[in-house]
């Protein structure tokens, strides 16, 4: 069985966004509301200037006691995300999750954003196909010196 690429394996092929100007509470608001554990920040007409994660509204809202009230959503947000193809082995996209150490990458194809795939959209065995890439990748870096 062939593996999958990102877009066949992605569970949700819908965009949500917000303006740049958005308040944290709204993008939470919208994450929300979508079941979505990202949201794109998006300039009009379908600019992708960055991505914001539950992880970011913890850790650079929250965490730092930022009123999310007033903390905008272009303040917060990972700006010019890694994108990727829809035709990207989900292995690949894992292994390069794991590697830069991030759980979303929006899906791009001829500049236009087709969706964004979540480590959880992985499945177990190309995780673990990726695990070993991972593995394996370190075993020559650590032998090349």
């Amino acid at each position: 069985m062939d593996e999958r690429t990102v877009f066949q394996s992605i569970t949700r092929k819908r965009v949500i966004s917000v303006s740049p100007t958005a308040t944290a509470r709204d993008a939470a608001r919208v994450m929300t509301g979508a079941h979505f554990t990202s949201v794109l920040v998006v300039e009009q007409p379908d600019i992708l200037l960055g991505i914001l994660t539950e992880r970011d509204l913890v850790t650079r809202v929250l965490a730092k006691g930022l009123d999310p009230d007033v903390t905008t959503a272009r303040e917060v947000m990972t700006a010019n995300p890694i994108c990727i193809p829809p035709e990207t082995l989900v292995s690949d996209a894992v292994v390069l999750m794991l590697e830069r150490g991030f759980r979303h990458l929006p899906l791009v194809s001829n500049g236009k954003v087709l969706g964004v795939f979540s480590a959880l959209d992985a499945l177990p065995r190309e995780v673990g196909a990726a695990f070993g890439q991972v593995e394996f990748n370190e075993q020559v870096n650590d032998a090349l010196g």
